[in-house]
């Protein structure tokens, strides 16, 4: 079996399994491993008489059984576990071979491996792989950072097994070091305040609308269709389609309102602090997921505190402001992302081109849209823009949009009805095109507390003032 298989890939649990089959139906001979026998045989039997895709719970059969340099991709749970599985992959390596993190580990530990196993002559690089189970069966997004001479032993690959936009493999070397699972994990970050504004319009459309199941579906089924064109739009379209298989009337009707999360996005959150970079919108969808887990006390408060009952509105109306102000949104919360990968990539030496980044996520990723094409222009245009707002090619597009952003979260705030993802994208807007912000004021009470100095805007320099009691 020596020197057999062009690719191995460790984790053989459901994204492994479908991606390892991906490679092999592209033309490429893949050795699966796995401690667990059952999802070795699951492998071997899906895999059939193929002679392309095989699998062993042996270590040392399995490295044997890979071509030079060896190409070792890891699907499994990040954290230890990765640290774990390169240990005893170690021993068995030789100088040159390739591990790839396909998981959603941490930046920084990517960073930390890479160092580690560059003393030992092992070239290590994080990718990150978006698109869910289907995607990775069919062609994810890859987002690959580290060696870049590495990576062309595995670029063949990757590039036959990616999502294609026209054509176009949806992968790129994005940089050293932990650059792709940077990319990743702000891909996330964008991905929870999308998911979180998809989930508000929905709501509005409920409770001020009365649209029903049914004329839920129909209408993120006609924005699919248009300039919201997404895949979480397409599949909050299908959810609202789904009859309950154990109960009466639709399945979205009966699932706990308690949101779960796996963490990737609250670190762009905290990194995003970290780096001084404003992501309101993303902050926020963190934050709605963990109100979210409080059912009980929100329960209970729900009692004690009347609620206005909203104001009727025309349903075409509210659905024509509702795909305007979603749209907006889209916008704002694409624009935080990217100005966080922006500076991100200065801070940590990246050299990020964010135009190949939109490129890479217009097919295969869950955050894939429309919008993404008009954001790759963009910075094809300009690759030194600093914010997508600043962009001309973005100006029409927000004023076309922002009254009704404006008009719903009004009608929000009076009504009783929860929009923080919208009103965070709306204030994060009005202070981001604001060129005099209150903050004069703070930096005043900052020197009269702390002597902590302020600048002045007539004369240059740094200043303190003894305030009068």
């Amino acid at each position: 079996m020596a020197n057999t298989y062009d690719f191995g890939l460790v984790g053989l649990g459901v994204m492994g399994r479908n991606f390892i089959l991906n490679v092999a139906d592209n033309g490429f001979t893949a050795f699966g491993n796995d401690l667990d026998e059952e999802k070795v045989s699951a492998l071997i039997e899906e895999g059939g008489d193929s002679a392309k895709v095989n699998a062993t719970s042996d270590v040392v059969t399995f490295v044997n059984g890979l071509s030079t340099p060896r190409k070792i991709m890891l699907l499994v749970p990040a954290g230890k576990v990765v640290d774990i599985v390169i240990e005893n992959l170690l021993p068995h390596l030789d100088k040159g071979d390739i591990i790839i993190d396909g998981g959603n580990s941490f930046f920084t530990d990517t960073d930390r491996r890479e160092a580690y196993l560059q003393e030992k002559g092992i070239n290590f690089f994080g990718a990150g792989v978006s698109g869910g189970a289907k995607g990775a069966r069919k062609g994810p997004s890859i987002m690959p950072g580290g060696s870049r001479d590495a990576y062309q032993h595995v670029k063949p690959i990757f590039e036959a097994v990616s999502a294609k936009y026209k054509g176009e493999p949806c992968v790129a070397y994005l940089g050293p070091k932990s650059a792709g699972n940077y990319v990743k994990m702000v891909h996330n970050g964008i991905e929870y305040g999308l998911m979180q504004l998809t989930s508000e319009i929905y709501d509005l459309l409920k409770k001020a609308g009365d649209l029903t199941n049914e004329e839920l579906h129909e209408t993120y089924a006609s924005w699919n269709a248009g300039r919201l064109q997404s895949f979480l739009v397409e599949i909050t379209s299908e959810i609202f389609e789904q009859k309950d298989d154990l109960g009466e009337g639709h399945l979205v009707d009966k699932i706990l309102d308690k949101a779960k999360q796996k963490g990737t996005g609250k670190w762009t959150s905290q990194n995003a602090m970290d780096l001084g970079i404003p992501v309101p919108t993303i902050d926020v969808a963190v934050s709605m997921r963990e109100i979210s887990a409080l059912k009980e006390e929100r329960v209970k408060a729900d009692a004690l505190y009347g609620r206005p009952t909203p104001e009727p509105v025309v349903k075409k109306t509210l659905i024509n402001k509702t795909e305007s102000a979603l749209y907006f949104a889209f916008i704002i919360t694409y624009a935080q992302g990217m100005h966080q990968l922006a500076d991100a990539s200065k801070e940590y030496g990246y050299k990020l081109e964010l135009g190949e980044i939109a490129k890479i996520w217009r097919a295969g990723c869950i955050i894939r849209a429309a919008l993404l094409a008009d954001i790759t222009e963009a910075f094809k245009a300009e690759p030194q823009l600093q914010n997508l707002l600043l962009s001309s090619s973005f100006v029409d597009k927000v004023q076309e949009t922002i009254g009704a952003a404006r008009e719903l979260v009004a009608y929000g705030a009076t009504n009783g009805i929860p929009l923080p993802g919208l009103s965070n994208a709306l204030t994060y807007f009005d202070a981001y095109t604001s060129s005099r912000l209150p903050l004069n004021l703070i930096q005043a009470q900052r020197d009269y507390f702390g002597s902590h100095t302020y600048e002045r805007l007539d004369k240059e320099g740094v200043f303190h003032t003894e305030w009068e009691d």
